[in-house]
């Protein structure tokens, strides 16, 4: 994978790296399933390195600018076969999240893997960030009404009853229970995001959030984006 990063880069900028054949490491990449929702979107939509120079010189006027680019966007796919530092659903999760369409979603989940080893701080930030891309999608699909002012809780509550999945909507006890503790997971992390986050100020006393603190945070956050997701996708397809 570095080679195929690598190889990119010499065409994007003219480096003296190593080359290999572009097709040939796509192709290896895309047919293995454990790693293949790691892919950076340009490489699942440019099959030649003719298509990627077409992607990458429109996008990018400046070497340094693309080389920033394909170092970050290859991150997430290093990070995982170099250090381990996924955690099994992962994988799950990205298929779940990419089955939305939305570059926006997987965007935010692409920040919750790269930041949670380096950046617990971060990583709950975008934990949270992605949970409100994630409502936000729901209430835009189901067209059901929401306004910038609506806070996180605020956010899933509107999509939980589009959803049907408000604890009001049901009347068996253990489902009452379930979902009302996903509205409970849901308001702690505004709270969590606000006194772990990267997004305020902190007191002299603050102690910094530990890798598994943000790995907990990530795990929590896509799980229940995916679940979601995949409740608004069942709900489409039965209407």
């Amino acid at each position: 994978m570095e080679l195929l990063q690598n190889t990119l880069i010499v065409h994007a900028t003219q480096d003296s790296y190593p080359t290999g054949d572009y097709e040939e490491l796509r192709n290896e990449l895309l047919a293995n399933e454990e790693v293949s929702p790691l892919a950076p979107e340009f490489v699942v939509k440019c099959r030649t390195l003719s298509h990627f120079w077409q992607f990458i010189k429109n996008r990018f006027g400046t070497y340094a600018e693309r080389r920033e680019f394909l170092w970050d966007s290859f991150a997430p796919l290093l990070n995982y076969l170099e250090q381990k530092k996924t955690t099994p659903s992962d994988v799950v999760v990205e298929a779940a999240l990419a089955s939305a369409g939305s570059s926006f979603i997987s965007s935010e989940w692409k920040k919750c893997l790269d930041r949670r080893a380096v950046d617990p701080e971060a990583a709950i930030t975008s934990a949270r960030s992605l949970l409100e891309t994630v409502l936000k999608h729901i209430l835009d699909e189901t067209s059901t009404a929401w306004g910038r002012s609506d806070d996180l809780p605020s956010l899933y509550k509107k999509a939980a009853k589009a959803l049907n999945l408000a604890p009001e909507q049901h009347s068996e006890e253990v489902f009452r229970q379930i979902l009302g503790g996903m509205t409970t997971v849901v308001n702690g992390f505004a709270g969590l995001r606000n006194r772990y986050g990267d997004s305020h100020g902190k007191e002299k006393r603050y102690v910094r959030p530990a890798e598994r603190h943000a790995k907990f945070a990530v795990g929590l956050a896509g799980v229940l984006a995916a679940f979601l997701l995949e409740t608004l996708e069942a709900r489409t397809e039965e209407t």
